[in-house]
């Protein structure tokens, strides 16, 4: 099993974001980690079906997402976070490819691991087990009571993360080797529910996770409710946090 479960933003402040999602989206929150301020953090969890959508906000000066922030010139796209069921194996792979574990994550139900960036481009990779986990049932980050969050109505889940890099070529290929998963020819790379895309720049930030593909119940509804709040639109797609959401 490899799934897409989870997508990360980055923030400088967490509330707009949240709120931008809530109201456009149609989500609920289901969680705020607390171990999340060890590391000078603040987070909230959001269900879009039965995956989740993370945004992390720096609360102190000098923390790891607050510099990707000023790297990357504002808000964005942060970590795409697959479930697995095989994180012994995968880890001895990453280890024969040289890659190295920037955090590993052992919560007793849940093993973690966090992929060094510079080791794989693009940005953060994380690949994650839940102990005796389905493919849509419990996930450790998101709290015990996240389906109670679960909106029938809106954004109902997630399909595609797409990342920017001015090699996509080489970039798929990495990450392919990475995650022992063929390349398609269209530059993507599927997984059980559906795939990580990459392509040419579409702005001057940098390689990036800068899109998702999403399904909803109403995608004009929702594109209606981003153009009241001032954010930016197309035919089928809203940007929120400096991530373009495309709409299906």
């Amino acid at each position: 099993m490899l799934r897409l479960r989870q997508i990360c933003l980055v923030a400088s402040e967490l509330r707009p974001v949240v709120d931008d999602l809530k109201a456009v989206l149609q989500l609920d929150e289901c969680f705020h980690d607390p171990a999340v301020a060890e590391y000078g953090l603040e987070n909230a969890l959001l269900p879009i079906g039965r995956d989740f959508l993370e945004v992390v906000a720096p609360t102190q000066e000098g923390t790891a997402p607050g510099r990707y922030i000023e790297r990357r010139g504002g808000d964005g796209g942060y970590i795409v976070i697959l479930q697995c069921d095989d994180a012994d194996r995968r880890r001895a792979h990453y280890q024969t490819l040289g890659v190295r574990i920037a955090n590993a994550m052992d919560y007793g139900d849940f093993d973690g691991t966090q992929l060094h960036p510079k080791d794989t481009g693009g940005c953060m990779l994380e690949v994650d087990q839940q102990e005796a986990g389905t493919p849509n049932g419990p996930w450790h980050p998101a709290g015990v009571d996240w389906e109670k969050s679960v909106r029938a109505s809106g954004a109902i889940g997630m399909t595609s993360a797409i990342i920017q890099s001015q090699d996509p070529l080489a970039l798929a290929g990495r990450w392919g080797e990475i995650l022992d998963k063929p390349v398609a020819a269209n530059l993507s790379i599927p997984l059980d529910n559906g795939a990580i895309k990459f392509t040419e720049p579409r702005d001057d930030r940098g390689d990036g996770l800068i899109g998702l593909q999403i399904t909803a119940k109403d995608p004009a509804a929702i594109i209606a409710i981003a153009e009241t709040r001032g954010l930016p639109t197309g035919a089928h797609s809203v940007t929120i946090g400096g991530v373009e959401f495309h709409i299906s």
